[in-house]
């Protein structure tokens, strides 16, 4: 299927493919992995999250499984399409604005490293936007190794191949990284751009808009949970 790819970003494969290049049936087959454990660790009982990214559902699905209720947002109107039991939003995550605030925001899927730092700080006001007073942001970052480690592959239990095939420069401190996922009946490719960020540069973005971390909930520091900087 032939789609209009942003510059930088392509995918290949079976089914419709979004503008990032992110194939939609490769992540309706793709299961969860351990992020609803840490996000249910995180947070209290029974919270309303607000999911910015939340693709076809995978972790949506598990959220609701353990008693969460979430509000879906995601650019694409093909991937919120596979989600069940949300209530789901289909628009720019920079552009969202509900005039409603949540004890829980999340930006999962490694999108707070952008390669385009406005639309970073777009993406974490959005999260500023929509917090309740007390309460938490959830990112999810690249680990420390995640561009240096490279080639690399993992074979997942249920059958397939993840492979970080690549990952080169590409000018103003933005790496362009090409994945591979083998199935035994189809194969995906997806190639997109990010900026790494060491904990420094993080923990400055997120001050640029206002947030702090609270804590790194994985001892590789993926996953983070922030709040409203403390003044004084």
């Amino acid at each position: 299927m032939t789609v209009d790819m942003r510059e930088g970003y392509e995918g290949t494969g079976p089914g419709a493919i979004t503008p990032d290049g992110c194939a939609v049936e490769l992540y309706s087959r793709m299961p969860v992995g351990d992020e609803p454990d840490v996000i249910a660790a995180a947070v209290p009982a029974g919270a309303h999250i607000l999911e910015l990214g939340s693709g076809v559902g995978r972790v949506t699905h598990a959220l609701l499984e353990r008693g969460f209720t979430v509000t879906a947002v995601d650019e694409s109107a093909e991937m919120l399409a596979r989600v069940r039991g949300a209530r789901t939003l289909c628009t720019p995550i920079e552009d969202l604005d509900l005039g409603e605030r949540f004890d829980v925001v999340m930006l999962a899927s490694f999108l707070v490293h952008t390669g385009d730092p406005e639309l970073r700080r777009g993406l974490l006001r959005a999260c500023v936007r929509h917090l309740a007073d007390g309460g938490c942001v959830l990112i999810q970052r690249q680990s420390a190794d995640y561009h240096t480690r490279i080639p690399r592959e993992r074979v997942d239990p249920s059958g397939f191949t993840v492979r970080i095939a690549s990952s080169e420069p590409v000018g103003e401190g933005v790496r362009s990284v090409r994945a591979e996922y083998v199935f035994p009946d189809a194969v995906w490719t997806h190639t997109f751009r990010v900026r790494p960020m060491t904990v420094e540069e993080f923990e400055e973005a997120l001050a640029e808009v206002g947030l702090e971390v609270d804590r790194y909930l994985t001892e590789d520091g993926v996953w983070v949970r922030a709040g409203a900087l403390r003044l004084g």
